[in-house]
Parts: C-alpha cells; structure tokens; sequence
C-alpha cells in the first residue's frame, strides 16, 4: 500500500497517524495493498482555489477528493485490482473551526475528513439520504474502530 502524506501547512500535523489511519480503512474495506493514495493538507487559500474551480462554490472547504482510477472497496475473498485511488485534500484550519464546533479535537476532525475523503474516493456518497446514512454509518464505524485499536488513535491535539 502506498499512501503519501503531504503537509504544506504550518499546522504541526503527524503524518504517520494519517497514513496508519488510511491503511487501516483500506484494509478494512479490501482494497489491493498495490493501490496508491495521496493525502495532502494545505492552507485555506489554495483550498478555496480548488473549491472553486472544482465545485464552483465559494471560500475553502475542509475536505475534497479527487479519484482516479474509480477503484471500490472488494470483498473479503478477493480485494480490488491494484491502482491509483486518487488524492484527499484537507485544510486544517476549516477542520479546526469545525472541530471546535463539534466538540472534539482538530486530530480527530482531520482523521473523520480523512475517512470521509477515503469513501469518496471508493464511489461512497451522500447527495441521498439513504446514500448519506450508508457513508456515515461505515465512516463513523471506521473511524471509531481505528480509535480504539490504534496505540497512536487517541486524537488528542
């Protein structure tokens, strides 16, 4: 499995807590350990920039996705063919207000985007409400799983 992780920011961010959690979920979803994954956080000025041009909304958002191969997650008898999953994008500081918002750390805010960006880069989404408690259910699931079996999952910061 190649997962790269990419900071670009100033945030003090553990890079090895995001490619563990990447891993984790790809496991667990039965993607080919040959498959590639890049995750990068960047500011909220180049994520505005690619809010706009790709979703034609204003002011950055906290996490998009971008697929390349179209990979979806296998079975526990046979895992997708290998391939180029595609890249998150996460800004820090959106997920930082989000977290305060929500009531938990900006780690564990960034780790959820995380999640949530890895099942969109497996055909998940949520424009449907039935779609939407699908993706959230496995992605709450994942996440909380990581959590509590990962030494490094206790998301403080």
């Amino acid at each position: 499995m190649s997962v790269e992780v990419i900071n670009e920011t100033g945030v003090d961010i553990e890079i090895a807590e995001f490619r563990d959690i990447a891993e984790f979920v790809l496991a667990q979803l039965h993607v080919s350990t040959d498959a590639e994954l890049s995750i990068m956080f960047v500011d909220p000025e180049p994520m505005e920039e690619l809010h706009v041009k790709w979703m034609d909304l204003p002011g950055p958002t906290d996490v998009m996705s971008f697929p390349m191969d179209e990979l979806r997650p296998g079975k526990e008898t046979e895992e997708t063919p290998a391939g180029i999953l595609g890249d998150i994008v996460i800004c820090p500081q959106v997920a930082h207000e989000q977290a305060l918002e929500a009531g938990h750390s900006s780690v564990e805010e960034m780790l959820l985007l995380t999640v949530h960006g890895l099942l969109h880069l497996l055909g998940f989404d949520h424009a449907e409400e039935e779609e939407k408690q699908v993706m959230f259910g496995l992605q709450r699931k994942l996440l909380l799983t990581f959590l509590a079996t990962h030494p490094g999952g206790n998301a403080n910061g």
